[in-house]
């Protein structure tokens, strides 16, 4: 299967969105790492349904006018990564989980850790917002788009509550 994709500006550098025909696969940064998201063939194509829309709402975003997205999508990883991204969809805007939250959301206490690795996988960032997940005391963690793009993000959304780890 070929994806398509589209290059965006943004205020945390190029995004790659990129879309298969059910949704949105990924939104990769200008220097993700190479094998962080493992897709296959891909083909620009700028008027992709889901990628016009996808980049409409992510230009929304940044504006400061759109707090929620609604574009399709289409995740691709093990079952236990979906859950956890599937988790990072229930984080309101303004808001921060920690991992340890994240992962008794799941019904997984322990796998904390496990949790921290599927959130540094997550291949649709801004949207799938794993910039809202925090380490315990309330630390920026480690972030794919690096921790200015974090701080950027969570500067936008007010940087909500602490998380009560």
């Amino acid at each position: 299967m070929a994806y398509a994709y589209k290059l965006i500006p943004s205020p945390v550098g190029e995004l790659k969105l990129v879309a298969s025909d059910r949704g949105l696969v990924a939104v990769l940064w200008e220097k993700d790492r190479p094998g962080r998201v493992r897709l296959g063939a891909m083909a620009e194509d700028a008027g992709h349904p889901v990628l016009v829309e996808a980049a409409r709402q992510i230009g929304a975003y940044f504006a400061g006018t759109r707090t929620a997205f609604d574009v399709p999508l289409d995740f691709r990883g093990t079952d236990f990564q979906k859950s956890v991204w599937a988790a990072l969809l229930t984080i309101p805007f303004g808001e921060t989980r920690s991992y340890g939250e994240i992962a008794r959301a799941i019904g997984r206490p322990t796998a904390f850790r496990a949790v921290g690795a599927a959130n540094g996988r997550n291949p649709i960032s801004i949207i799938a917002p794993c910039h809202r997940v925090i380490g315990s005391g309330g630390a920026l963690t480690g972030f794919a788009g690096g921790l200015a793009a974090k701080e950027l993000l969570l500067g936008i959304e007010g940087r909500g509550a602490s998380p009560s780890d």
